[in-house]
This record gives structure tokens, sequence and C-alpha cells, in this order.
């Protein structure tokens, strides 16, 4: 600890304006990658990265570790060749996404339409199943599902009731499937999920539940969506979301749930954590008498 100490006051004694420019430069760059990735699963295998290259850049630093520093030196190749087959897909959307002049470095804000998707889905959901049409809604959140949305059927329109009624109406040709939601629009039906690999429902009590609530668990385990299952032969209201589901829901209760999930307020073009400022709070606060 003490060597590593030394190190960062020698380092800061050489700083200078050339160096700080520097190390500007390298946020850019570091910042502008993780802007493109943004909306895509990598963001999380990132973060799993930045952990352990600090826990292993840390740990080396430290004397009298050779089995250890010569492990780190004989894996570092074959890591450095795992890394782009395993990031392969996401790199291929980033760079789809850079080619898109302007729509990353937008920082215009979107309009919150949260609070009216949420009246339409509860409504519409609790009448889904009073009838026992068996249904499957997923909302997008931060991370995108166009590989998800491209298996199904395209519609980009308008949420409503009387058209969520008729896509999973019995034996309809979009009935089967999922239906994608993006904000207030119905994006794609029929889209085909991946199924749950954790066993999750297989231990459960209710392992006799079918395909729907394991596409619903399944697209839950690989990204932060919200989906919402209609048990065909029972009526009943699931929602799964981070590998968990929750079932035997009512209107009220499904409200209050997708309202804790669901953000209010989108800001595209900013880091997540900024979107989670509350500024109306802050702006209440200045305008408060006394201030």
């Amino acid at each position: 600890m003490t060597d590593l100490l030394n190190e960062l006051a020698f380092y800061f004694q050489r700083l200078n304006w050339l160096s700080i420019v520097d190390l500007l430069l390298v946020t850019a760059i570091a910042f502008f990658i993780l802007r493109l990735v943004q909306g895509t699963q990598a963001i999380v295998l990132l973060r799993g990265m930045i952990l352990f290259i600090i826990v292993t850049t840390l740990l080396t630093v430290l004397r009298g570790l050779p089995a250890f520093s010569w492990l780190l030196t004989t894996t570092l190749p074959a890591l450095l060749v795992a890394v782009p087959v395993i990031f392969a897909p996401e790199i291929r959307r980033a760079l789809e996404r850079l080619g898109r002049a302007g729509s990353l470095l937008s920082l215009s804000a979107g309009s919150n339409h949260t609070e009216r998707m949420i009246d339409v889905l509860s409504g519409t959901v609790q009448r889904l199943a009073d009838r026992r049409y068996g249904s499957l809604i997923v909302v997008e959140r931060e991370v995108h599902l166009d590989e998800y949305i491209e298996t199904g059927v395209k519609l980009d329109a308008q949420l409503t009731p009387e058209l969520l009624l008729q896509i999973f109406f019995i034996n309809t040709p979009l009935h089967d499937g999922a239906v994608i939601l993006r904000e207030d629009r119905i994006i794609a039906a029929a889209c085909i999920l991946p199924l749950s690999a954790s066993g999750t429902l297989s231990r459960s009590p209710e392992r006799k539940m079918g395909l729907r609530h394991r596409a619903a668990l399944g697209i839950s385990e690989v990204s932060d969506s919200v989906a919402i299952v209609v048990s065909e032969e029972t009526g009943d209201i699931s929602i799964a979301h981070n590998g968990r589901i929750i079932r035997r829901l009512d209107q009220n209760r499904m409200r209050n749930i997708m309202t804790a999930m669901l953000p209010r307020r989108t800001v595209r073009g900013l880091p997540a954590w900024f979107e989670r400022i509350p500024f109306e709070r802050i702006r209440l606060r200045r305008q408060a008498p006394g201030d």
C-alpha cells in the first residue's frame, strides 16, 4: 500500500496542463464508447469487466504473488481475443448507431408517456384477464429489444385498449408471441422471446406454468424490461422483472408495481443517473418562500 501511495504521489508531481488534456481526451473517448453501448446488453458485461480489471490491477501491485502474476500474464492474450467474440453483436449495433448521424448526441427531452401507458395497460390487462385472453406484453426500458422486434410483425402504432384486445383475441394471426412497447407505442407483435434458463419456474410450486410465463421470465433475465403475462387457463395476471415473477395481481396492484418499476421521465442522450435527479423537487425548493 505504501508503494502504491508513493507511485500516486509521483504521478501527481509530474502533472501539467498537457497531462490534463491527455486525461480529458481519454475520458471523452471512454464516455463516447459508453454512449455507443448504452441501451444494449454490453453495458452489463462492461461493468463486470471494469470491476475485474480494477481488482486485478490492485492485486498485481502487491508483491509476493508470483503465481497470480503468471496467471494474469498467461490469460491476458486469450482475453484480448475473447472480448471481440463476446461483444460481437453489441459492437455491430454500436457501429450501426454510430452511422446514424446526430442520433447519439441528441440532448432533446422525450415526451413523458409513462403515466398514460400505465393507465392503458392496467385497464386493458384486467379486461384481458376477465375474458381469459392469454397475452404477453413487454415494456422496453433502457436495454433495447431490437433483436426480438425483428422476429415479430412491426406495427409502430399508438397504444390503445382496442388494439391490444384485437391482437390477443383468440385465433387471430398476432395472438401467439409477445407485444413489445416502446414508450406509449406498440412497436411489434407476435415477437419470439427467449425462454428462461434459470430453472426458477421448475423449482417453484407453480412449475406447471406455460411458455408465456417462461418467455416473460426469460426476457427479464436478459434485459431490464418489464413483462406482463395473462394466463389463458386461469386469467391470472403476472409481472416479470429482473429475473423474478410476481403472480396473482389485480388491477390496482399491477398499477402500483408498474409505477414503481417504470421511470416517469426520459431524457435522451444523457446518462441514466442524470435522469434520476429529482429536478422537480429542486425547482419547488427554490421557489419555496424564505429561500
